[in-house]
């Protein structure tokens, strides 16, 4: 099976990107699954319903959020009528939406997608590990799923780390999403699960995380806040991970690192030129 993960869309440049690439990428490396992370696709905050259906019309089988995903307060309504859209796992019971779900992908194979957040330097939720841990034992690799993929939003990099040796050789990919910076630790772990610390945003990278970059930089000078965050308008640079897994296990074989347009120095995975 072969699987696109793209990193936290950031504002109309980020989407831009998307709308405009991911079709063609789709054809090109014959895609089976694409997953996307939208919780910064509105305006840098939160994703609406609308833009929820552009990418699903641009190929995306699946939407992710994190600690954005309730920013526009329609998605605490729209979530429950939009099955593909997945927020984080350990948020308390009783919140809307679904935090995993099995999706039927383009060759017709079922991926189980999950969303969990950290806890490290961010909102203390559930525990993510025990969360995470109890969706794979009802829903195990090969028995009950084709192929796995988890989404790991949170700010430390050790805690992501942590998460992708914990469910080694049970999940076909975790990739870790949030701080917005393409990390290049990219690999296959000793059990087969493909993994990557954070695999960046697509937005514009001349700019904070995403952000117009004068009202960041003027409040870590000043320690005011001046006005919003607005975000970046230049071209942007879409980030992703390219995975292939093996049919008969359901683990990872290749993943390589995807950088394509803007500022970063452009990327492509090599075995599937």
């Amino acid at each position: 099976m072969r699987i696109l993960f793209v990193g936290d869309i950031v504002g109309r440049s980020g989407r831009a990107a998307v709308l405009e690439r991911l079709p063609g990428l789709i054809s090109e490396w014959k895609l089976d699954l694409v997953v996307i992370n939208g919780e910064n696709a509105a305006g840098g905050f939160g994703i609406t319903e609308a833009i929820y259906q552009d990418l699903l019309d641009a190929g995306a089988d699946a939407v992710t959020l994190g600690n954005h995903a309730w920013d526009q307060r329609e998605a605490l309504v729209f979530i429950e009528r939009a099955p593909r859209l997945i927020r984080p796992l350990n948020y308390p019971a009783g919140t809307p939406g679904r935090g995993a779900a099995m999706i039927e992908a383009k060759n017709g194979a079922r991926v189980l997608v999950i969303n969990a957040m950290g806890r490290i330097f961010m909102d203390p939720l559930d525990d993510p590990f025990a969360a995470i841990e109890r969706e794979l034992a009802v829903c195990a690799l090969k028995s009950a799923a084709d192929a796995i993929v988890i989404d790991f939003h949170c700010e430390a990099t050790s805690e992501k780390q942590a998460m992708g040796y914990f469910v080694d050789g049970r999940a076909s990919l975790v990739v870790g999403t949030h701080t917005h910076a393409p990390t290049a630790d990219h690999r296959i772990l000793p059990a087969g699960t493909a993994f990557i610390s954070d695999v960046g945003m697509t937005g514009d990278f001349e700019s904070v995380i995403g952000m117009n970059r004068d009202e960041p930089v003027s409040r870590f000078l000043r320690r005011i806040p001046s006005s919003k965050f607005e975000p970046a308008l230049g071209p942007a640079t879409l980030c992703a991970v390219a995975v292939e897994t093996d049919d008969a296990t359901g683990l990872a074989t290749r993943i390589g690192a995807v950088r394509l347009g803007g500022k970063l120095e452009q990327a492509r995975p090599s075995f599937w030129n």
